[in-house]
């Protein structure tokens, strides 16, 4: 049987790149997944059929987490319409790169807001009805930028370590009533953010990167598998890197 099989599982920003594979990921594992999207109701439902073909089980769900009434209204939704969310997957995420001396205050907002911001809303929004239930998993999607830094992404770099901040006070605020909540810092992954890069650039990540290539999606899909199931009943509060070692 799955190991995921019966749980109900929301994704926010479901509906492309690195949220679409952990939405396919989880309902292959049995899970009923909830694909949080914002604008793109298209996408998110192509994501939808895409679990419904491997025999998953799935529902699009349009919310924007980047405010406390949508964030709220979304978790209402999905626990009266769906059934109650045993396992939460924060990955809804923007950059809006520039260096510091040009960076708007807009673009910091708004990163801050969407990154950051949309991970504690949904979080504090599904607290009580994980407490009451004594039960839950949460994984938030940081990156290896909010371990390490990177020039020209400052808001996005802050609202990443925001993430494993906010992921490891969590852990011990609600641990005692058996909610395990974790991070994964994702390396340079092959996405339509990645596909954008100079070459230079591209050649200088892979240089630095041990295993030499780019990760994919479903690197980052299956370790958000592992950190939601019983197998991973004994971890919260840990930050796992998904880099293919460009951290150390």
């Amino acid at each position: 049987m799955p190991e995921l099989d019966g749980r109900i599982a929301l994704v926010t920003g479901g509906s492309r790149g690195i949220g679409a594979a952990i939405c396919a990921e989880l309902g292959a594992a049995g899970a009923t997944v909830v694909v949080n999207y914002v604008r793109d109701e298209s996408a998110a439902a192509a994501v939808s059929a895409r679990v419904r073909d491997a025999g998953g089980r799935t529902e699009a769900v349009q919310g924007d987490v980047s405010t406390a009434e949508g964030a709220a209204a979304l978790v209402s939704r999905v626990e009266s319409e769906v059934g109650p969310i045993d396992i939460l997957v924060n990955n809804a995420g923007i950059t809006r790169d520039d260096l510091i001396m040009r960076l708007s205050e807009d673009d910091w907002r708004m990163v801050i807001d969407t990154n950051l911001g949309g991970a504690f809303f949904t979080c504090r929004a599904l607290s009580r009805p994980m407490l009451k239930r004594r039960a839950g998993a949460i994984v938030n999607i940081s990156s290896i930028v909010g371990v390490h830094g990177n020039a020209g992404q400052t808001n996005y770099a802050a609202s990443k370590a925001g993430l494993i901040g906010l992921t490891k006070s969590l852990a011990k605020e609600l641990g005692g009533r058996g909610i395990r909540v974790n991070a994964i810092a994702p390396g340079y992954i092959a996405t339509e953010l990645t596909d954008a890069l100079p070459e230079e650039a591209r050649t200088a990540i892979l240089g630095n990167t041990p295993l030499g290539r780019l990760g994919e999606p479903d690197d980052v899909a299956r370790a958000v598998r592992f950190l939601v199931s019983d197998a991973a009943g004994f971890i919260t509060g840990d930050v796992l890197a998904v880099d293919g070692g460009l951290g150390i």
